[in-house]
């Protein structure tokens, strides 16, 4: 006798709602979103990790917390209609990574800008970008070392990473404001939206 038979059709529905739950686990326990490749490894070949995720996703709709896509990865974070009494409860303030406003505005410019060298984050401060920061940066998973440039003697990039997604909620670099949008915000002047990277 076949499970389908034996649990009277329902051993599918059931071991679906298995299968999503064990991503909620496996999410649950990870510190950083966790891979498409990771999760369709645990599930196998004929599942779709997709719908695994929508259900899961549908399981968790009136809880304070949600999937979150990043980049091809998933992650469970606290719904932001959540986050300002998480953030009372938890002490934290508005501390992001504790950055400086200055760091900030540097990671904005490798976002919409990269990959960009040390010399490109230059002609758009219009001063050097101390080793420090971008160590600050880096440090904090922000930001990652990307190809060198064709440029000569062939600097290191800097771009994004996974982590910065995540920390700004973002599920892909195509979330990011465009650049009109970040002038009329006033978060960068109209000449340094036109510089190159």
């Amino acid at each position: 006798m076949t499970p389908n038979r034996l649990f009277g059709g329902h051993f599918r529905v059931s071991f679906q709602c298995f299968l999503s739950r064990l991503f909620g686990g496996l999410l649950f326990a990870s510190a950083k979103p966790v891979p498409r490749d990771d999760l369709a490894r645990v599930v196998g070949q004929g599942a779709s990790v997709e719908l695994l995720i929508a259900d899961l996703a549908a399981d968790l709709e009136w809880r304070s917390f949600e999937v979150a896509r990043v980049a091809d990865s998933w992650m469970l974070r606290t719904r932001s209609s959540y986050a300002p009494a998480i953030r009372a409860a938890a002490d934290v303030g508005d501390q992001l990574f504790d950055l400086s406003e200055f760091d900030i505005a540097v990671l904005a410019a490798i976002a919409c800008h990269q990959p960009i060298t040390r010399d490109g984050l230059k002609d758009i401060f219009g001063k050097e970008i101390s080793r420090d920061l971008t160590g600050r940066l880096h440090g904090r998973g922000l930001i990652a070392t990307g190809p060198r440039s064709p440029q000569r003697g062939a600097p290191f990039t800097f771009v994004t990473t996974d982590q910065f997604l995540a920390a700004f909620d973002l599920e892909s670099l195509q979330g990011l404001p465009d650049r009109e949008g970040l002038e009329d915000e006033g978060v960068m002047e109209a000449e340094q939206a036109n510089v190159p990277g």
